[in-house]
């Protein structure tokens, strides 16, 4: 369709008819957003239609407007190469719309100029097209932009943007206009209604694989960042922690131990609760610095190291948050700094786990609070490889004395289930008798941490653990339900190649127990279907289907229920087979 479309609206875009002119590009438009790219072969076709519109006096400001934003789509949805040819017809016209008196169509044509510079210069991929001659032609017009200071506040911000994106990809060709240009940006710093778009312009800048030289705006450019993370604006802060994460990680030669700490002391009390997600990249531009800088951290480590503590505690983290805090404690605890080294962290982390060892049955911090503790302490020991085994034989200990508190002993098996679903464990030879006697503890937060202990150790050592767990299921009727919790674990966690060799025992046993009278138990050996068929899909769901004619009501529930979680957020080779099924 498209080349006959083209052919049709080819002769209409030279139209003296305005409105016919602007249906076409209204037309293009939506061609060029459905089918990204289905435009390439049709541009030398395009481009003089494109310029007679923006170089016609007798146009509208809608007309020329219309144009502009169709050809932002269009270099947008399209491969730079397409458009190398035609580069010196183009920009002439879109500069002088950046000139143009209303500030309307300055601010599209800026849109249009930051995208053309992408296309003129990829740096992501190698090309012989010469961006030279093109600056002069470029810089001149959105530097009067940059400059004015009575002009629009979407015009502002484009300008910003644009000069952004001239300096990432054509720095290096800017050669004295490039500090002038920056001392510009620092004025726009200071300014509440351009900063927030300056930030994004800097760290733009910040990360140009042309290594921008940005020395002589960071000595008093760095305080003022800082001062940012003290506003109300949540944009802002985030915004400039991205900021400052660039320059530590691109500039750190050029940045004064002075200037961090300036940084450093706003920091702390980013770290909340109340606000998860700066939270998280607060604590991942933390993980640059220990990298970076591991002896400015020590300054603040006891009050940042106190709020993160407490955000580990908290049942509300979990997620990227959470994965942000074991960046950070694997990087601290490389730093080898006194403070901060393998034992003081162990011990800060387990502290109020072990203080409530007195507090008799229940659980005193919430139980997602645990499974927080156990990753972190998981993480630190797979960071220090030599701590790493005296750690899980203390937590074996901590399961066996009979002096453990319930709050202990889950941690200690939550401990296990991380370490043991990567690392193989069959080292610790009393290991499976321990977890098996937890089966009859009488905390039921104590049962069910074994079972997720002893499916994710499985999981590290399928050989040793899986065809014991089997035989475990088909002889123990009253650990049932908790092994087959476990099993579940194993085949959430394993890779389908490594369980492969054992899929024929699963289904045979699970189909036993799939018209058991219990619900709680038909529903996990459901989960267990479910999750075993993703593991060879083309083989296993028409086996499913089949016992969809079996005798017993429950049996058949039991496979509608396994199908339910056949289905995942993820796409999955399943999915094509599955749309046979249902409906």
């Amino acid at each position: 369709q498209v080349p006959n479309i083209i052919k049709a609206l080819h002769k209409q875009l030279k139209e003296k008819s305005i409105k016919s002119r602007q249906g076409c590009f209204s037309l293009l438009t939506e061609l060029a957003s459905v089918l990204p790219g289905c435009l390439a072969d049709h541009i030398p076709a395009l481009i003089p239609g494109i310029v007679f519109s923006l170089a016609d006096k007798s146009s509208s400001s809608n007309m020329r407007i219309d144009t502009l934003s169709f050809l932002h789509v269009l270099l947008c949805n399209h491969q730079p190469e397409v458009f190398h040819p035609h580069v010196k017809t183009l920009l002439p016209s879109v500069v002088t719309c950046i000139g143009d008196p209303f500030y309307k169509i300055t601010s599209e044509a800026l849109l249009v100029t930051q995208q053309l510079v992408k296309v003129i210069r990829p740096l992501d991929k190698p090309h012989t097209f010469d961006a030279k001659p093109y600056v002069k032609d470029l810089f001149p017009g959105t530097l009067k932009r940059l400059k004015a200071a009575d002009i629009d506040q979407e015009v502002k911000e484009r300008a910003i943007s644009c000069m952004g994106q001239i300096i990432y990809n054509l720095g290096d060709h800017l050669s004295t206009d490039l500090q002038p240009t920056l001392k510009i940006f620092l004025e726009r710093l200071k300014n509440e209604i351009t900063r927030l778009t300056t930030v994004k312009a800097l760290t733009l800048i910040a990360s140009s694989p042309l290594k921008i030289d940005l020395r002589p705006i960071l000595g008093e450019g760095l305080p003022i960042l800082a001062s940012f993370l003290r506003k109300n604006q949540r944009a802002l802060k985030l915004s400039t922690l991205n900021a400052l994460d660039i320059l530590v990680k691109n500039y750190s030669d050029s940045l004064k131990p002075a200037m961090i700490e300036a940084v450093l002391t706003e920091l702390p009390v980013l770290i909340t609760e109340n606000d998860m997600h700066v939270s998280q990249v607060t604590i991942m531009f933390l993980t640059t610095l220990a990298k970076v800088y591991p002896s400015c951290l020590s300054k603040i480590s006891g009050s940042v190291l106190a709020e993160i503590f407490q955000l580990v505690h908290s049942p509300l983290l979990q997620g990227g948050a959470l994965n942000a805090i074991i960046d950070f404690f694997q990087a601290l605890v490389l730093t080898k700094t006194a403070a901060m080294g393998y034992p003081e962290l162990m011990k800060q982390l387990t502290a109020p786990i072990y203080s409530s060892a007195s507090a008799g049955a229940s659980l005193t911090l919430h139980k997602q609070a645990y499974h927080s503790v156990a990753k972190c302490v998981a993480a630190l020991s797979s960071a220090c490889p030599k701590e790493a085994p005296a750690t899980v034989t203390q937590f074996v200990q901590d399961v066996k004395s009979p002096k453990s508190s319930p709050a202990v002993q889950v941690l200690a098996f939550l401990f296990l289930a991380e370490v043991g679903r990567t690392t193989n464990l069959s080292a610790q030879r009393e290991l499976r008798t321990v977890i098996l006697e937890a089966f009859a503890s009488p905390s039921e937060e104590v049962k069910s941490a074994a079972s997720y202990a002893l499916g994710n150790v499985s999981a590290g050592n399928l050989k040793e653990y899986l065809p014991f767990m089997l035989k475990e299921i088909g002889s123990q009727p009253k650990r049932q339900y908790l092994l087959l919790h476990s099993l579940k674990e194993v085949i959430s966690s394993s890779p389908a190649d490594s369980l492969t060799p054992y899929v024929e025992d699963i289904w045979a046993l699970l189909f036993k127990h799939c018209e058991c009278t219990e619900e709680g138990t038909r529903n996990v050996v459901a989960e267990c279907l479910g999750k075993l068929t993703l593991v060879n899909p083309a083989e296993l769901l028409p086996r499913l289907r089949k016992q969809l004619s079996a005798g017993s009501p429950h049996a058949r529930s039991t496979v509608v229920t396994a199908i339910k979680f056949t289905i995942t957020d993820q796409p999955q080779p399943i999915d094509a087979l599955l749309k046979g099924c249902i409906g």
